[in-house]
């Protein structure tokens, strides 16, 4: 016999979470509703219990003044934009308190003597993502539900650059019966050029090439790459997309839609200009930069400082960065491919040092990097963050190593989300 659906319930939420869910307080415990705001009273319907309580938001009773309409019709089911119901200087405020308290609780830090910087937004909240991951599911293209894999078909996403918004509707019918055989379909643009990546179930089939041929000779895409699970992608037309490297016009970044490229392309530039005011390079410096892909700090940085050592473990992504400096004549940086942490401890045997280090770990963040960061002598650092808990806890490794958050600034590349790009400015 099935259990019974648990009972509805009313409850106010307090304030907003790490996840961007909104909090409540139900007998004596947290409560996490996703779309709620802080101040609002809701109706939510509880979920099977596991580590975390959770309920979903079944209606908004009385609702907060900071509530808008969803510029998306899929806002309410898709797993993407999570804060579209939420104005946009409101989501600014809310991710500044969030990575604060993050450092404060879970990094343990004292801010009083931080330096806080005002927040670099995005100037708009839709049409700002230059790359995307959707799925094949049920004969369509989709993106997933919040915390789970329920697919939710889309025809335009309001969230993509005007290159993109339209195409997954447009790819779904394309792609047709050939569909079923494509895992994932990676979307990436640089202005109007448009390039796709298709993660396949299986080898690279005749019907897959014949309908990657299509979208080529009929324009939705500039090239396409074919990626079979085992490996060894195949190019169609020309997928590499080019874009000039932030603060280096005279360097033209090499992107490909299956590695990996900042989401938000006019608003990287900020990125980037906040990084290097925080580490502030001077020509004689060493600089060792981890986790580098496919150069969006390198070449900015490279050109203040002496020599640059750029780790990153993905082999595209460094191709395509060692190719982008040779053609553009750069001649003091050295791409290594690995790990960025097990290469940084191979430096630290040789008994390399570095005056200054740049990190952009993913969003796991990088556990190992504050005794690495210390023994490599590295006199000031930055660290950049997308994950307020991941980053808090790394910096609260860094300052136990020895180096003090001099600065902080968030660069907001993700409106809609709760997710920022957070730059940290340590010294040693």
């Amino acid at each position: 016999m099935a259990a019974e659906a648990p009972e509805p319930l009313e409850v106010t939420v307090e304030r907003l979470g790490l996840e961007g869910e909104g909090i409540a307080t139900h007998q004596g415990r947290a409560l996490f509703v996703a779309g709620a705001l802080p101040g609002e009273r809701v109706r939510v319907r509880p979920e099977p219990e596991g580590k975390v309580r959770r309920a979903a938001l079944d209606a908004v009773l009385e609702p907060s003044p900071l509530r808008r309409d969803a510029p998306c019709p899929l806002a309410d089911r898709c797993g993407g934009c999570d804060w579209m119901q939420l104005q946009p200087s409101a989501q600014v405020a809310a991710k500044e308190r969030l990575v604060l308290e993050a450092l404060e609780r879970i990094g343990r830090l004292s801010l009083s003597p931080v330096r806080v910087l005002p927040t670099a937004a995005s100037g708009t909240d839709t049409g700002t993502r230059r790359r995307a991951v959707l799925h094949w599911e049920g004969g369509a293209l989709a993106y997933y539900g919040r915390r789970s894999h329920r697919p939710v078909p889309v025809e335009v996403c309001p969230a993509l650059v005007p290159a993109l918004a339209a195409l997954p509707g447009r790819l779904t019918r394309a792609l047709g019966s050939a569909g079923k055989r494509i895992r994932d379909v990676h979307l990436l643009a640089e202005g109007d050029a448009v390039s796709l990546g298709l993660s396949l179930e299986g080898p690279v089939r005749p019907p897959v090439r014949e309908a990657a041929e299509a979208l080529v000779r009929e324009g939705l895409a500039r090239g396409v790459m074919l990626v079979p699970p085992t490996g060894g992608a195949e190019e169609l037309g020309r997928p590499v997309l080019e874009a000039p490297a932030p603060l280096r016009p005279d360097v033209r970044l090499r992107l490909r839609p299956d590695a990996f490229a900042q989401a938000h392309g006019s608003g990287t530039e900020s990125l980037v200009s906040g990084a290097l005011d925080l580490l502030a390079p001077a020509t004689g410096d060493r600089a060792l930069e981890l986790f580098a892909g496919v150069g969006t700090f390198t070449f900015a940085l490279a050109a203040r400082v002496h020599s640059l050592v750029a780790v990153e473990s993905s082999a595209p992504a460094v191709a395509q960065g060692s190719a982008a400096g040779r053609a553009a004549g750069v001649e003091n940086v050295r791409w290594v491919q690995g790990d960025a942490e097990r290469v940084a401890r191979g430096l630290l045997r040789e008994g390399a040092t570095f005056d200054l280090l740049l990190a952009d770990p993913p969003r796991t963040g990088a556990p190992g990097l504050a005794p690495l960061a210390s023994g490599l002598g590295a006199r000031r650092l930055v660290y950049v963050g997308c994950d307020a808990g991941s980053l808090a806890r790394d910096a609260g490794r860094l300052v136990e190593a020895g180096f003090s958050l001099e600065a902080l600034q968030l660069v907001d590349l993700f409106p809609n989300t709760h997710h920022v790009e957070a730059l940290l400015g340590f010294r040693r």
